[in-house]
């Protein structure tokens, strides 16, 4: 950028004045031209905007358009297989292995591309709980990703800890810079590469900020449980008494929606780490899907789209009066908003509860319609579900998905960001709800009365009734019917919920299609966790649903 600007930008006085002794050097970064060191939410305004990353909308958010990659590039994730991952890596669909030697000449070529470019520096920490915070580094080309580091880690709070931070591990995101597969052995010319030997993963040609966070969440799920914390891809929230209830899902399924709560604090939106000492938090903000958004039903996440300081990732914009419009999904259905913590009223400050979750909630998002809105699963049936994460991939969240939401299993609800196998985070999942005491709950966030197109989707005033019943223990005394295929509990009545609704079969016209499209989707369980089955005592396999024809 820097060959473009022969001038003092606005923080160009301020570049330094949160340096740390521990420089870019470091990092094989050397002959920079200018580097802004932890600018503060209005520099990096400023800076972006004199750079024409974007533009402010009215009430004060940064709209911004990332191009081709309003998504996640999930097929362009490696993980560099060396020594220290080898034996330890979940090798795979999603942890593509890169070769060592590769790497080193890739992060050669981009130390030389940075040569004489300006850049951009937050120095943070991933992880609320002090004893299990890593001290990270992003290094940006965008001001504006700057800012999404910002808000979505968390910052240091004195100027020494500025001072004498050392990241543990560095992202480095060149949106500019374009592997070449024939020279880099990556599949295209984007890449998103991990180093755990290195600690440091690079970001190629995305200008999609969720592949910065994302690739953090990565290196906390392989790192976590070697100190017998779990790392988990869900919201978590908290009531008056001190009850932790946690919130799993891919994205598109309700997680940061339902787990804005007003009777609730919140404790985060999306990743979490379960200890002995309890949960915490490992951002300090939220990236919250704003498709649609509507002051009704998500309030405080709506009020986060008029507020300075949020990102607005490829959100339709008039030019002329700067205002928004939330329904226009013209760029992606996946639109995106980067905001701190302290812009949600009702929070957990610190991101810290030292109370254990009373309640899991396993949210998939059915596409079929045929899976009751809410069902009550034992430890072991919690296993199965949770390895076979059922849901419908939303439009939008992916490259590549079309505007009919694909049906996918996702283990753990977050399988590309999962580095063991999925039954080392499920048996770690069940031993904790066992000793807590945690009741874990199904919840069907989908369609009714037949799938997309032809039913409608659940409403979410019927969803927050059945959830609010089953965090207050207004269900723990109704009575629950044995579902036939699947084995677990569907409660027969819930408060301010109609007793139809229940039975998803009751929405369908013909009955006969319904058990035809329920049993197809037991018989897509089975053929799934075949994946698993191998890593997975037997116990587990046999907790999955049963075809028609073995029961009738």
């Amino acid at each position: 950028m820097s060959k473009y600007l022969k001038f003092d930008t606005p923080a160009t006085p301020q570049a330094k004045d949160l340096k740390p002794e521990y420089g870019l050097s470091n990092h094989g970064l050397i002959h920079l031209d200018r580097v802004f060191w932890n600018l503060p939410e209005a520099a990096l305004y400023e800076e972006a905007v004199i750079r024409k990353e974007g533009y402010i909308a009215h009430g004060g958010p940064f709209v911004v358009n990332t191009g081709k990659w309003s998504a996640r590039a999930a097929n362009d994730k490696f993980v560099v297989r060396e020594n220290s991952t080898e034996d330890k890596i979940w090798w795979g669909q999603y942890n593509r292995p890169y070769d060592p030697q590769k790497f080193s000449d890739l992060i050669s070529r981009v130390q030389a591309y940075l040569q004489d470019e300006e850049l951009f520096v937050q120095d943070c920490y991933v992880g609320a709980d002090p004893e299990y915070r890593m001290p990270i580094r992003v290094i940006t080309e965008y001001a504006w990703h700057s800012l999404f580091a910002r808000h979505l880690f968390i910052t240091p709070k004195t100027l020494d800890e500025y001072k004498t931070h050392v990241p543990e591990f560095t992202v480095i995101g060149v949106p500019g810079f374009h592997p070449d597969p024939r020279i880099d052995g990556t599949r295209t010319d984007t890449a998103i590469i991990l180093n755990f030997a290195q600690r440091t993963a690079v970001i190629c040609n995305s200008s999609y900020a969720g592949e910065i966070k994302k690739s953090m969440f990565t290196v906390m799920n392989f790192l976590l449980p070697f100190r017998e914390v779990l790392p988990m891809h869900c919201s978590a929230n908290v009531g008056a008494d001190g009850d932790v209830a946690l919130f799993f899902g891919l994205s598109g399924t309700g997680k940061t929606t339902l787990s804005a709560d007003p009777k609730r604090r919140l404790v985060g939106d999306d990743e979490h780490g379960w200890s002995d000492r309890g949960v915490f938090n490992f951002e300090g903000g939220c990236y919250a899907k704003v498709i649609r958004l509507s002051a009704e039903n998500e309030p405080e996440i709506y009020d986060t789209t008029r507020s300075f300081g949020t990102i607005l990732e490829n959100v339709v914009q008039d030019r002329t009066s700067r205002r928004l419009d939330l329904d226009d999904d013209r760029f992606t259905e996946n639109t995106r908003a980067g905001y701190p913590l302290s812009a949600i009223p009702n929070v957990v400050e610190d991101g810290v509860v030292d109370s254990h979750p009373q309640n899991v909630i396993l949210l998939t998002c059915d596409a079929q319609g045929v899976l009751p809105p809410i069902a009550r699963l034992d430890s072991d049936r919690a296993v199965y579900h949770f390895i076979s994460g059922y849901t419908s991939k939303i439009a939008g969240t992916e490259i590549g998905l079309g505007i009919e939401p694909e049906i996918a299993f996702s283990a753990c609800f977050g399988a590309p960001f999962m580095v063991h196998h999925p039954f080392e985070y499920a048996n770690m999942l069940k031993k904790k709800m066992l000793k807590h005491g945690a009741t874990c709950w199904l919840v069907n966030t989908g369609w009714v009365g037949g799938g997309f197109n032809v039913g409608k989707r659940i409403s979410i005033r019927h969803t927050r009734n059945l959830l609010n019943a089953a965090l207050e223990g207004k269900l723990d005394n109704v009575e629950f019917r044995h579902d036939k295929l699947f084995g677990f509990d569907v409660p027969l009545s819930c408060p301010d919920v109609p007793e139809d609704v229940l039975d998803p079969s009751n929405s369908w016209g013909n009955k006969e299609e319904y058990w035809r499209r329920y049993d197809a989707l037991a018989a897509r369980y089975i053929e799934n966790f075949k994946l698993y089955s191998s890593g997975c005592p037997a116990e587990i396999a046999v907790m999955g649903p049963k075809r028609l024809k073995d029961i009738e």
